[in-house]
């Protein structure tokens, strides 16, 4: 092959290689861009660690369902896409405050008391009645409205990422009228995050009811956004007013 007929292939061969490194390029920002939302939205830089809280298996002494153990499994895959690590506690013991480190909280208020003192604290416009028998058992009330379960059929989960402050890292919660549940409303967080991230900010607080259809067919694969009650939720109910103050 003459001096002629060799220029255009190493120019051809040039460009290749300049398109292969400018790709390669190109995909590592996007890829890196791409982590640094995920950790803004979970509040997890890298190396930070986070806490699992569950609630306890109400059938058997100092065991956690199984459904709330494929939920920790969707929470993992997350944790470690963002390069940090996870503690795992049990909402009788967690005795410590919110906002230093991201906090993953998953149960009702009756399984996990951490839960019960978030929606004290945090969403004082829920209700959960935690009555085990009669139509409104588990019920779900949010403001005005109430959502009743119909075990198997149509169960309800709020799924909730609240910040006390700019600076503080989030407190996800998923209280859900059933363990499955609880698994439907993280597998939602893991796959839907980056069109909650758009819409609600890096920083912002929302509380997302969801409906779990069939799940006694389906399991927790069939989930339904019912509406956004963030501001029925994080509004206290008003104050009762006693004939000593009338």
């Amino acid at each position: 092959m003459n001096d002629d007929a060799l220029l255009p292939v190493i120019a051809v061969a040039a460009t290749a290689l300049v398109a292969l490194v400018l790709g390669a390029w190109l995909r590592g920002r996007l890829a890196a861009r791409a982590r640094h939302r995920l950790q803004s939205f979970f509040g997890l830089p890298d190396n930070a660690e986070c806490l699992l809280v569950v609630g306890r298996d109400t059938t058997a002494e100092g065991a956690v369902t199984r459904n709330d153990v494929l939920a920790l499994l969707e929470l993992s895959a997350v944790i470690r896409n963002c390069g940090a690590t996870a503690q795992l506690i049990s909402g009788e013991s967690a005795r410590q405050g919110f906002g230093e480190r991201t906090e993953f909280c998953l149960g009702g208020p009756t399984a996990n008391r951490r839960t019960a003192a978030h929606l004290s604290s945090l969403l004082p416009g829920v209700l959960v009645n935690t009555d085990s028998e009669g139509p409104d058992r588990w019920a779900l009330g949010i403001g005005s409205e109430r959502y009743r379960l119909e075990s198997g059929v149509a169960e309800y989960v709020l799924l909730a990422r609240i910040t006390a402050g700019q600076q503080d890292r989030p407190v996800f919660l998923a209280c859900g009228q059933r363990s499955v549940t609880n698994q439907a409303a993280t597998r939602y967080l893991a796959r839907h995050h980056v069109k909650l991230a758009r819409k609600y900010g890096s920083g912002g607080t929302f509380c997302l009811l969801l409906k779990v259809f069939n799940s006694q067919a389906y399991g927790a694969d069939l989930v339904e956004l019912v509406d956004d009650v963030t501001k029925a939720a994080t509004t206290p109910p008003p104050k009762l007013t006693t004939s000593k103050e009338l």
